[in-house]
C-alpha cells in the first residue's frame, strides 16, 4: 500500500521535470540517479500488486502466473512463448486482417492467442518502464479519491490488480474474447472482484466511473476521437479520462493503425 507520502508527492513526470529543469541542481549522474530512486518507487508500487504472494522476482511470478494459466508447467517454455509472441502477432495480423474491413480487425482481437504473452512479458518491466504509466494513473486516482474506475482495453487486467490492490473498485472493458477470458481466470484464481464488459455486445453504463484508464488503446482505434466522447460519457461530472498514446509508426506492430491524434 502507498505510503500517505507516495500520494502527497508529485506525480512522478513532474518530478522529473523539476529534477531536470533545475538550472540550480546537480550533476547529470546525480540526477540520473536520483531519477533510478523515483522511478524505484514507482516499480516497488507495481511489483508489489503483481506479484504472486509467495514469489519476490516479478518476471518469475508473471511468468509462472501465465504457465499456470495456460497449462504449461515450463517457465522456460512460457518465457520463449513471451519473447515471440510480438513476431506472432504480426503474422496473425498480416494473415487475418483485410485493408478496409473492420470486421476482420475485431476478428483479430477476439481469436489472437500471442496477445496475453505479449502482455503479461510488457508487464514484467524486462523490455521497458512504460507500464508504469499504470502507476501514474492510480496515484492521480489516489490524489482525487476516486473509488470507481474503468480500465477500458483491459488486457491482462493488470490494471484491476494494481487499482483493486489500493482500494478503488475497477470495471474491464476489451474487445476480445480470448483476453476476457483470461484476465477473468487470472482475478478468479487471486480471488479479485471485477466486472467486465465484452465491448462486442454490451455497452458501457453512463455517468459510473470517476476514473477511466485507456492504455496504450487509443492507436489501435480506427478513429479513437469518437472513443474519446465515449469514455468521458462513462464518467461522473468531475471525472477523470487517464490516457497513454503511442502515436509512432511501428513495424513491428501494424496493429497500431492511428496516425493521426490531433483529433483526439
Amino acid at each position: 500500500m502507498p505510503t500517505e507520502n507516495f500520494v502527497a508527492r508529485p506525480l512522478l513526470p513532474a518530478r522529473l521535470k523539476t529534477l531536470w529543469d533545475d538550472p540550480e541542481g546537480p550533476g547529470k549522474d546525480e540526477r540520473y540517479a536520483r531519477q533510478l530512486e523515483m522511478i524505484a518507487e514507482y516499480v516497488d508500487v507495481w511489483s508489489d500488486a503483481l506479484r504472486l504472494p509467495d514469489e519476490i522476482d516479478l518476471t518469475r511470478s508473471l511468468c509462472r502466473e501465465l504457465g499456470r494459466l495456460t497449462d504449461c508447467e515450463d517457465l522456460e517454455t512460457v518465457r520463449a512463448r513471451c519473447r515471440g509472441a510480438m513476431k506472432e502477432m504480426k503474422t496473425d495480423w498480416e494473415t487475418t486482417v483485410r485493408d478496409g474491413d473492420a470486421d476482420s480487425v475485431v476478428e483479430y482481437y477476439d481469436s489472437s492467442t500471442a496477445y496475453a504473452y505479449e502482455l503479461m512479458w510488457w508487464h514484467t518491466l524486462e523490455e521497458d518502464n512504460s507500464p508504469l504509466a499504470h502507476v501514474c494513473a492510480l496515484h492521480l486516482a489516489l490524489k482525487h479519491g476516486c473509488r470507481d474506475a474503468l480500465d477500458f482495453g483491459a488486457g491482462v487486467g493488470s490494471a484491476a490488480l494494481l487499482f483493486r490492490h489500493h482500494g478503488i473498485a475497477v470495471t474491464l472493458a476489451d474487445i476480445s474474447s480470448t483476453l476476457l477470458d483470461f484476465l477473468r481466470r487470472r482475478l478468479e484464481s487471486r480471488q479479485v472482484p471485477a466486472p467486465t464488459v465484452d465491448l462486442k455486445t454490451e455497452s458501457l453504463p453512463e455517468a459510473a466511473y470517476d476514473f477511466v484508464t485507456a492504455m496504450d488503446v487509443f492507436e489501435h482505434i480506427a478513429e479513437p476521437e469518437k472513443t474519446v466522447e465515449t469514455l468521458a460519457a462513462t464518467l461522473r461530472p468531475g471525472g477523470i479520462l487517464f490516457g497513454r498514446f503511442s502515436a509512432e509508426l511501428d513495424s513491428d506492430r501494424p496493429s497500431h493503425i492511428a496516425r493521426d491524434f490531433e483529433p483526439t
